[in-house]
């Protein structure tokens, strides 16, 4: 999606207190200002809508959409990023991706660190990585894809546990179920099957829940983000399907 095509659409806010706030990031949208970005990234949207200074916690690819938590003053942002370093927040995402993976599964799959241009660094260094997958829907359908006469998808939901960058899309590529509109890790050929088949112009991942206990007052706190029309639609064309159950 052209970045310049968010305009001034105020970015929605799941929720909000006055120590942070809740916002559903659209696919697309960069997060800060990178190099080759175009168009306001969503640190700075942000800040002009709420008229005050942001503080980012974590962050999500720009490709990704979904639930993303920032912080409204200095002492929240350290408090909740201490949830994220200690893998206290549990996040949940969906994924389309190639295949039919089975119905649950755990990856662990150490990765090597990446720089700040997700580039992997020159000390080989790794660090544990596991994620919890189950299969929600699949479908076969009769479009040959040399050598086979159909193709398989399916709609899975992924739940890291650490947080490494990029942690799904890997390890999603490392089980050979790589995700649909991934150009990093994915496949070309699936993406231009949902590109032409079914107008799916984005990463097809979703950060559609997050689970923390709050810091400022001992409650458990559950927030689920609904998947976007640009990738319900593209699901939906495709004949895959999002069980109730998946979005309490």
């Amino acid at each position: 999606m052209d970045p310049l095509s968010f305009d001034a659409t105020p970015l929605s806010l799941v929720a909000a207190n006055d120590r942070y706030v809740l916002v559903a990031k659209p696919s697309g949208m960069a997060v800060h200002r990178t190099r080759g970005s175009t168009g306001l990234p969503l640190l700075q949207r942000l800040r002009n809508q709420l008229n005050r200074h942001i503080y980012p916690v974590h962050r999500l690819d720009r490709g990704t959409s979904g639930a993303l938590l920032m912080a409204l003053d200095p002492e929240a942002q350290r408090a909740l990023a201490a949830l994220f370093e200690r893998a206290a927040v549990q996040k949940s995402y969906l994924a389309i991706v190639r295949g039919w993976p089975p119905a649950s599964l755990q990856i662990d799959h150490p990765l090597r660190r990446l720089d700040d241009d997700a580039v992997a660094l020159p000390d080989g260094s790794r660090q544990t990585a596991c994620s919890d997958l189950i299969r929600l829907s699949s479908v076969e359908l009769p479009i040959p894809t040399d050598p086979w006469p159909t193709t398989r998808y399916a709609l899975v939901q992924v739940e890291p546990r650490e947080g490494r960058r990029h942690q799904v899309r890997r390890h999603l590529k490392h089980v050979s179920h790589p995700i649909i509109g991934d150009t990093t890790y994915g496949k070309g050929l699936h993406n231009r099957l949902f590109r032409e088949h079914f107008f799916a112009d984005r990463l097809l991942l979703h950060a559609h829940r997050i689970a923390f206990t709050d810091p400022f007052d001992s409650l458990s706190k559950v927030f689920v983000v609904p998947p976007p029309e640009d990738f319900l639609s593209p699901m939906a064309a495709a004949g895959l399907r999002l069980p109730p159950q998946a979005l309490p």
